[in-house]
């Protein structure tokens, strides 16, 4: 019998660190911590813990899930960075999965998923039975109710729902390898001063 698929999957584009380890259709460990800092210190004592409560090693796995997002650019940096350099140390596919995804798993197309984007705003996200049409961000007051099917919006990234998407995508030898989705521009910008003379 061909052995199951084992599937780690974490998330940090929001205030938490959140992983789950999954074999075929069984959960085997799911972890969820809040968090608005310190997550690139927590994400792999969290993914470690994970992998002992499922009885599992690194080497056991069969692909890495992991969410590229919207939400906090340096959360969003850290699991994706870290499941590229997963993947290319353990010789697995990574897949990213976006929090629109994730969160509408189990609902029928087309569905509008939103995602909170703070500042009174959304994430929003248009998923059809085809390809998904671009995300953009809108105010929540212009979110109204003629849209039949909406889900969200939604300020956690469940880590279970990545790694069921993970599980149905990970064989395809054409995805491209994960990528932070970023919706909108980063709050940081380079300052609009001159940079400072170096005198000789």
């Amino acid at each position: 019998m061909k052995p199951k698929p084992l599937i780690l999957a974490f998330d940090t584009s929001v205030a938490h660190v959140a992983a789950a380890l999954l074999s075929g259709d069984t959960v085997l460990a799911k972890r969820v911590e809040a968090m608005a800092k310190g997550q690139a210190e927590r994400l792999f004592p969290l993914l470690e813990e994970v992998l002992a409560e499922g009885g599992v090693t690194w080497s056991g796995l069969t692909a890495i899930g992991v969410g590229i997002g919207p939400g906090n650019f340096t959360g969003i940096r850290i699991s994706v960075s870290a499941a590229r350099g997963l993947a290319l140390s353990l010789n697995i596919p990574a897949v990213g999965v976006s929090s629109f995804e994730a969160q509408a798993i189990d609902t029928p197309r087309p569905i509008l998923s939103l995602v909170d984007a703070r500042r009174d705003q959304v994430f929003v996200q248009e998923l059809t039975g085809g390809a998904a049409m671009p995300p953009h961000v809108m105010a929540k007051s212009e979110i109204t109710n003629t849209h039949t099917n909406t889900i969200g919006p939604s300020d956690t990234v469940n880590p279970v729902a990545i790694a069921r998407i993970t599980a149905t995508r990970y064989t395809d030898a054409t995805l491209p390898r994960p990528a932070p989705l970023y919706v909108r521009a980063p709050d940081a910008a380079p300052p609009r001063d001159p940079a400072p003379v170096i005198l000789p």
